[in-house]
This record gives structure tokens, sequence and C-alpha cells, in this order.
């Protein structure tokens, strides 16, 4: 049972935690980015090999003529593939910021603690052995790769003198996803399916259909709900964990069903693009530098900002070299590689 001293240390993190939060700002951020999404999607529907009038483009959106070979670029080629970056860039967004509350962990990112390696390793496996597997499934043992990944970070992690801490977990995502990206590369020579697995090592969204979208929806979907209905707990855990408890919350709940639903998001995210990383280590860092610590507020301006972020990473990939597409996690590495070593500079403090 808390004493006197610490209930009044818990109320005085809680109350400078709700002056740390900005939420004028963060309506702006919430409208204003969805704004700017919008648009990012409109730009790079209209942009591509093909070169397609603005007028034509309207009208292939809103009055789809399947006789005519421009509306059926941009709706079965362009569409799928803007709305697509959109959906993985919240993904990989709502991933990071939740690992970031769970763990208290700055550095905390799907890519750095080996989930996006998990999943590739585990659709290296399924292209191998389980050739022709329906993209259902293959949805599903991502899920499963994420959930290794993270398992055998954490495992090796823990195993350190001291305990967890945020460098030591990065440390420990490094080695394992250097082991299962290594794993994968040997899985691909042996069984010359390299070619395949190319698009998810380099990572992009050039191959994203309606099925995919259709498929991974309602899990995104639920997934997002989840975070959104979690968020006010992860702000009160993101504060201590004895806090969290003092204030009445269940954390091993709350952690457990926070972990499941980045391991969905994560997964599902590199069954489509590939193992990118740094997109959930740079929209949770900017969207609390933006709104402050709740994440009530910090989830949805991530679901907003991650999806412009990889949208606008994509039509950057098309725009630099055409008619060659630049991968986008080469792109949001150039970004997330400054930045992670700025972040480490500062010792990798807890949040």
């Amino acid at each position: 049972m808390s004493t006197p001293v610490e209930v009044s240390t818990e109320l005085e993190e809680l109350t400078n935690s709700k002056k740390h939060s900005r939420p004028v700002v963060a309506v702006v951020v919430l409208f204003g980015g969805m704004f700017a999404l919008l648009m990012a999607i409109g730009l790079s529907i209209s942009f591509g090999a093909a070169d397609i009038k603005l007028a034509t483009v309207w009208t292939a959106v809103f009055q789809f003529n399947p006789d005519v070979t421009a509306h059926q670029i941009i709706r079965e080629i362009r569409m799928p593939r803007v709305l697509g970056a959109a959906m993985v860039g919240a993904c990989f967004a709502v991933a990071g910021a939740l690992m970031q509350g769970l763990t208290r962990n700055p550095l905390a990112d799907s890519g750095l603690l080996g989930l996006n390696a998990g999943a590739a390793f585990m659709l290296a496996i399924c292209f191998a052995f389980l050739p022709g597997l329906p993209y259902m499934y293959l949805i599903m043992y991502s899920f499963l790769g994420a959930g290794l990944g993270v398992g055998i970070v954490y495992g090796v992690g823990s195993m350190s003198r001291g305990g967890l801490t945020p460098m030591r977990l990065v440390l420990a995502g490094a080695a394992v996803s250097a082991l299962l990206g290594a794993l994968s590369e040997g899985v691909a020579l042996y069984f010359r399916i390299g070619q395949d697995l190319a698009f998810w090592y380099a990572g992009g969204v050039s191959g994203t259909k309606w099925i995919h979208l259709q498929i991974m929806s309602p899990w995104i979907i639920g997934a997002m709900i989840g975070a959104v209905i979690l968020s006010r707990s992860i702000t009160l855990l993101s504060l201590g964990e004895e806090v969290a408890i003092g204030l009445g919350q269940r954390t091993k709940s709350i952690k457990l069903i926070g972990m499941l639903i980045v391991l969905i998001l994560a997964g599902a995210a590199v069954s489509v693009v590939g193992a990118v990383g740094f997109v959930g280590l740079i929209v949770p860092h900017l969207t609390r530098f933006l709104v402050g610590h709740d994440y009530r507020w910090i989830i949805p301006c991530s679901i907003v900002l991650g999806g412009l972020l990889v949208v606008l990473a994509d039509l950057a990939a098309r725009m630099i070299n055409p008619p060659f597409e630049t991968p986008i996690g080469a792109l949001i590495a150039l970004i997330g590689v400054p930045f992670f070593l700025y972040l480490a500079r500062k010792g990798g403090k807890e949040l």
C-alpha cells in the first residue's frame, strides 16, 4: 500500500502530466494533419509513371469506367498503393507509441526491437515451405513472427545483469534483428526465393492490392480502436508502474493487451510493405513534442502523422529517380538514423 508521501508524489506526477498536455494544439495537429494527409493522398494518386490529367484522376475516383485504361491504372494500381501506405504508416506509428508508453522506453520501435525482422523471417519461411499461401495466412504468420522477434529480444535482454534498460533492449533488438535477417537471407538463397523476398527486404508499397487492404483492414481498425480505448491507461502507465497501480490500473492486463495490439499492427504492416523501420520511433516523439504526454491525444495524432509520413515517403520514392523507385525504407532511414543517434546520445532516458 502506498505511503502518504508516495501518494503525494503520484498525484504530483499526474498533475504535471496534465500540465504537459496541450489539447488545443492536439486538435489543430489532428485536423490539420488529416487535411494534409488527404492532400498528400490526392497528390500521390495523381503522380505516376503514366501521365494522367487531374480531371481524369477525378473521374476515375468518383465516376469509374472499367473500359478506360487510365481509370484502371488509378483504381487498380495507385489507389490501393497510396491507401496502403497511409494504413501501414499509421500501424507503425501507433505500434511505436504503444511500445514507448508501455515500456517507458524512448527507443522502442517495432523495427528496433525485432518485431519487423521476426515478421519478415516468418514470411521467408512461408515462401520457402508454404508457397502459394493465401494472404490471410501470411498475415497470421506475420503476427507469429513479430511475437517471436520481440519474445527473443526481451528474453535476451532480460538475461543481462542489472535488468532491462532502454539501451540494452535496443542492443538486443539489433542483434536479434541481424540474426533473423541473416537467417531470412539464408533461407532465400537456399530455396531460391530471393526475388520474391526482395520486395519485403527493401520495403515498399508498390505491390499493394485491394485484396490486401480488405483482409488487413478489420485487423487494423480493431487494433486502432483498442489502442484508443487503452490510451488513458497507457498515459497512467507511462508515469510509472507504481503510479498506475496506485491509481487502480491493472498493469499486467494493460501490458498484455497493449502488446497484442502492437503485434497485430506491426505484423499486418510488415506483411504489406516489409521491414520498414523508424516510423514508430520518429512519429510518436514528434507527436509527443507537439501535443504533450497524454496518450489520448498521442495515439490519434500518431495515426494521422504516421500515415502522412509514409504517403509522402512513397511519393518521394517515385520522384527521386523515375521511372525507377527508391525503397521507402531507405528514405525513412535517412531521417530515422540521425534521430535515433540523437536519442541515443541523450542516453535513452526513460520517458
